[in-house]
């Protein structure tokens, strides 16, 4: 094995670097084509001139089995901009509770929605609410009383317990 590695090493790794990325992969190919010859020898002729094309043989197959194994595994993606628009959990629990919300303030009637926007999305002061709306601050008051109450409610339907 020895008189073999030092005969055929430089032409298997001339040969395996054809075919592959680095010089590492190229030195894995021959050492596995070595090993596999190894445990072939018996099929081997010292001195024969066939030796190095069954080795080229060996070799080749070697790397076809390296190329179908690198098939079946997951590319690693590095395009950061890519991971990045991957939803993260935190991303996908905000979205449910923004579906949830819109769906509670969906049941809402208009007047305690409009008071709710306004409060609380806008951030309005319930002066300036009951300006924009042309309503007394009581109403405004009252009114979003009565709508936190009903959105309450709402989640309690939908299965939202807080």
């Amino acid at each position: 094995m020895t008189a073999l590695h030092n005969e055929h090493y430089d032409v298997l790794i001339s040969f395996a670097l054809r075919y592959v990325h680095s010089r590492e992969q190229a030195e894995d190919v021959v050492q596995e084509t070595l090993l596999r010859a190894w445990r072939n020898v018996n099929k081997i002729q010292p001195g024969s001139a066939s030796v190095r094309s069954y080795l080229f043989t060996i070799a080749r197959n070697v790397i076809t089995d390296t190329w179908r194994a690198a098939q079946r595994r997951p590319q690693l993606v590095s395009d950061n901009g890519a991971i990045e628009a991957v939803p993260s959990s935190d991303d996908v629990e905000s979205a449910l509770e923004g579906q949830l919300v819109a769906a509670a303030l969906e049941r809402l009637s208009p007047e305690h929605r409009m008071v709710i926007q306004a409060l609380y999305y806008d951030g309005l002061t319930v002066a300036e609410t009951a300006l924009r709306m042309t309503v007394p601050e009581g109403t405004v008051k009252s009114r979003a009383y009565y709508a936190v109450r009903n959105l309450r409610a709402a989640f309690e339907e939908l299965g939202v317990l807080r």
